[in-house]
């Protein structure tokens, strides 16, 4: 579990106009910002080596050798100094993503399938514990996921082809992405067996490789909500 105390916490909870033991904050400089954005990179890297088990202030002023008054000046609780540091995992998982992606300027099905060895970088590890945390406990850690789906559909919108509706882009990306998140809960539950995440993935090459030969998709007629089963008209 990432322990965060109550005690850490507590200890800022006041407006960012206040800082620690009440002493009235500055507005902030460039220079004062430079130093937020350090301290969180360095917060950020100790995630990314260290995972989410055991995080606490006290280890986060330890790996951006600092106090924890200092972060507290910055990041006001220690959960929102998580939850920020949490979203630079994800920028940088998703910027590792699209750089391996970019490298192929084949089809869109290549390019998705280029996007998955980058799925299990030390960053990704962070980000299925912070999955997994969520599911587990959402009204308290629900946060650290907060526009992680909003933000890897863009990712994967902008691998589309162009002459794709925005209808389609959409509807693709959020079926690739409800796929691979099922693919990585596969192979972290698989022990070692990889059998069905192989042929997960060679169906999802398939299921894309037909979707871009097809031309841009046919919107269903009917006024009928689309379910979660079949389009009303699919009937062949």
């Amino acid at each position: 579990m990432a322990r965060i105390s109550t005690s850490e916490s507590a200890r800022a909870t006041a407006p960012d106009s206040v800082g620690v033991a009440g002493i009235q904050r500055p507005t902030r400089s460039r220079r004062g910002e430079a130093r937020r954005r350090d301290l969180l990179e360095r917060v950020t890297d100790d995630l990314v080596a260290n995972g989410l088990v055991d995080f606490s202030l006290r280890r986060a002023a330890r790996a951006a050798d600092t106090t924890h008054k200092v972060l507290l000046y910055h990041f006001t609780t220690v959960e929102n100094l998580l939850e920020q540091a949490m979203v630079q995992v994800r920028a940088r998982r998703i910027e590792m993503s699209l750089a391996a992606s970019a490298d192929v300027s084949a089809t869109f099905a290549d390019r998705i399938m280029a996007l998955w060895p980058s799925l299990w970088s030390a960053e990704a590890r962070v980000l299925h514990q912070a999955t997994g945390l969520a599911i587990y406990d959402p009204g308290r850690y629900a946060r650290l996921t907060r526009d992680g789906t909003r933000e890897y559909l863009v990712a994967l919108r902008s691998l589309c082809p162009d002459h794709w509706s925005e209808q389609q882009q959409s509807d693709v990306s959020h079926m690739v992405l409800a796929a691979v998140r099922g693919l990585i809960v596969e192979q972290l539950t698989s022990n070692g067996d990889l059998t069905g995440v192989e042929a997960g993935l060679r169906g999802l090459r398939r299921a894309l490789e037909r979707e871009e030969s097809d031309g841009p998709a046919r919107v269903c007629a009917s006024k009928a909500p689309v379910t979660a089963t079949r389009c009303p008209e699919a009937e062949g």
